[in-house]
């Protein structure tokens, strides 16, 4: 079967299903470039508020395709440059996005998957699905971001016995580290984000992008630059119709309806 990403709506949220189950929905260049593309429908459509990525069947995805890699090391370096381009355009375009992006993973979650639901914002995972950095394993080092994303969440040591050690880990262990958001029952994964999501479609999806925003500057930027930052996405999302509508709602004490 050929490998795709397919898109369908629930609610308010786009849900992106990796398709290639004869490979564990591995990974490959269509796929990134489909991420890519859904993200940019998703992010000038209105009617969307957030975006779950998760695999078709069992499995999240089993990360790169070792077939094509291994046909890729008698080709030049530059068509493997390109293709984990292609995967990078995909992980930078979901840090950007402005609206919330979760993972819903069950089964396994290998290599550049790992990279992947750690691009996201928040991840749900089966309490049975089963995590590893599994570049090491066969000589390789880390692509998609998952340095980056690892040594941020974790401690040095623990960061890098991920990354050298190529250690199976599962997904309540990692919730403890406060790597996932939430664990679900096996098979409930994707209704547990689906759920998380539609919680988040409930407020206001420009406080909702500053925070993103204001999240992922907080990594690299200054405390100086980051309250100026706090202070100016603060009187925009004051002065926008949404913060009217919060404050009235929250003192006649209704739910909010927010554009």
């Amino acid at each position: 079967m050929t490998a795709s990403l397919k898109s369908h709506s629930h609610g308010q949220t786009m849900v992106l299903t990796i398709s290639n189950p004869d490979h564990r929905n591995a990974l490959g260049p269509d796929i990134y470039a489909a991420g890519v593309e859904a993200l940019g429908v998703a992010e000038n459509n209105p009617e969307v508020r957030s975006v779950v990525i998760t695999g078709e069947g069992s499995h999240f995805c089993a990360g790169g395709n070792l077939q094509r890699l291994l046909t890729n090391r008698q080709l030049p370096p530059e068509v493997q440059a390109q293709s984990i381009e292609g995967l990078h355009n995909w992980i930078e375009s979901i840090r950007v996005f402005p609206k919330p992006v979760l993972a819903a993973v069950e089964g396994s979650c290998a290599g550049a998957g790992f990279s992947l639901a750690l691009a996201c914002d928040l991840i749900v995972a089966a309490h049975n699905s089963v995590f590893v950095m599994a570049y090491s394993n066969v000589g390789l080092s880390p692509d998609g971001g998952a340095t980056w994303s690892l040594m941020r969440a974790l401690p040095r040591a623990t960061a890098l016995q991920l990354l050298m050690g190529g250690e199976r880990i599962d997904a309540t262990r990692l919730h403890t580290m406060g790597v996932i958001t939430q664990v679900s029952a096996p098979g409930e994964a994707l209704a547990a984000a689906l759920a998380a999501a539609d919680r988040l479609n409930s407020r206001a999806p420009n406080a909702l992008a500053s925070i993103k925003e204001l999240a992922n500057d907080a990594l690299t930027g200054s405390l100086h630059a980051q309250l100026s930052a706090e202070r100016d996405h603060f009187v925009r999302n004051l002065h926008h119709a949404n913060a009217g509508e919060g404050i009235a709602a929250f003192l006649e004490k209704r739910p909010a309806n927010y554009r």
